[in-house]
């Protein structure tokens, strides 16, 4: 398990009480203090990443009330012993599971099947919960500067056909474990496709986390 850097936890509740304490705070001078511990967090990211001060803050500026994890959702459909992946089209053609941001209003099998759909074609039922984890502690790179909870489903295929819509992805494939393409570690791990493939073929085994 990877250990989140220290620069990013403390970046990270710098920022989370600087959202809280404005979604709080009363007075112009206690929103002044709030505002200032955002900017810190802004700055201790851009120093320690490519992003820019006013990008991160503008970032932020679309959180409010109390701070919580963001939801990435995964979904992991089988063919037979081979897993789907679909090519990014923003990570210079390398590979993941697909998935992406839980949608205010859905349910957690409702965005996964989603984004099976929009990335790849295929239409899915999701059937098991395979993992929950905090995104640092999987070893995905680069940092990112809001905390995110990953969540992985076992979706199974019912119909629809492999297709990219060109605009987030632009490939979607099955494959096996041992030929598997570069991945885009920013989304998926190998080690996080391996515990797949064990879940793949141990269907009792229970749902891995943190």
């Amino acid at each position: 398990m990877t250990k989140r850097p220290d620069w990013l936890r403390w970046a990270r509740e710098l920022q989370a009480l600087s959202q809280t304490g404005l979604h709080f705070a009363e007075g112009s001078y206690d929103r002044e203090r709030y505002e200032r511990l955002g900017q810190i967090a802004a700055e201790i990211v851009a120093a320690h990443t490519t992003l820019e001060v006013g990008t991160i803050l503008e970032l932020n500026a679309r959180e409010f009330g109390y701070a919580t994890p963001k939801v990435d959702v995964r979904g992991v459909v089988f063919r037979d012993d081979r897993i789907l992946l679909v090519q990014e089209a923003m990570d210079a053609g390398r590979w993941t599971v697909p998935g992406g941001w839980a949608d205010v209003n859905e349910t957690p099998s409702e965005a996964v099947e989603r984004e099976v759909f929009e990335e790849s074609g295929l239409r899915t039922r999701a059937t098991k919960l395979l993992s929950v984890g905090d995104r640092e502690r999987q070893g995905h790179q680069p940092p990112f500067p809001y905390h995110v909870y990953k969540v992985a489903f076992r979706c199974e295929w019912i119909g629809g056909s492999l297709c990219s819509d060109g605009s987030e992805t632009t490939g979607a494939a099955f494959f096996t474990e041992t030929d598997l393409p570069e991945l885009s570690v920013s989304r998926v791990t190998r080690a996080q496709i391996e515990r797949f493939f064990l879940h793949h073929r141990n269907p009792e085994r229970p749902a891995d986390f943190d």
